[in-house]
């Protein structure tokens, strides 16, 4: 019988190769967090979200220590989780990008106190509930205050492409 002990320790850097790797098979819904921020609309494309609790209802976004959303949030804050449809993949480009300009040109409007983007797959307003370190990222904890969708196909991020999905 085999223990952890008998485990050759594995190089870091090979480590993190292979776990980029094994995520990069991962297919993901690919959305753009958005927050309202001294009088300015601020985002960035983020794939690392998920439902955490349907009671109460709750969500889960990553978003990495360095990110200038995230320098922006605070418990109490509202952020927008705009899951991106098939078309929007320059709006996920555009958004993982750095600058200020992230906003121009795109058509948003402030809905449940974040701005929510135009012709988006789904949208989930949030109140920041807790914020928790967790390695080179940070878990951002919502309350979910509003909730919709289209029919819009969703963007999704598999194997560095963008593509989208559909049911048989």
């Amino acid at each position: 019988m085999s223990t952890h002990d008998d485990t050759p320790a594995t190089d870091p850097a090979v480590l993190q190769k292979s776990f980029r790797s094994a995520m990069g098979n991962v297919a993901a819904a690919v959305s753009v967090v958005t927050t309202f921020h001294d009088g300015a609309p601020h985002g960035t494309t983020v794939s690392a979200f998920s439902s955490l609790s349907m009671d109460p209802p709750m969500l889960l976004v990553s978003l990495d220590n360095r990110s200038q959303l995230l320098a922006k949030l605070e418990v109490g804050s509202r952020i927008g989780v705009n899951v991106l449809a098939a078309h929007q993949d320059q709006i996920a480009l555009r958004f993982a990008g750095k600058g200020d300009d992230k906003f121009l040109d795109v058509p948003w409007q402030l809905e449940d106190g974040a701005p929510a983007l135009s012709d988006r797959h789904a949208w989930v307003a949030l109140t920041v509930a807790q914020l928790v370190v967790a390695g080179d990222h940070t878990l951002v904890l919502g309350d979910v205050e509003a909730a919709d969708t289209s029919s819009n196909l969703a963007l999704t991020y598999w194997q560095r492409a963008f593509g989208s999905h559909q049911s048989f």
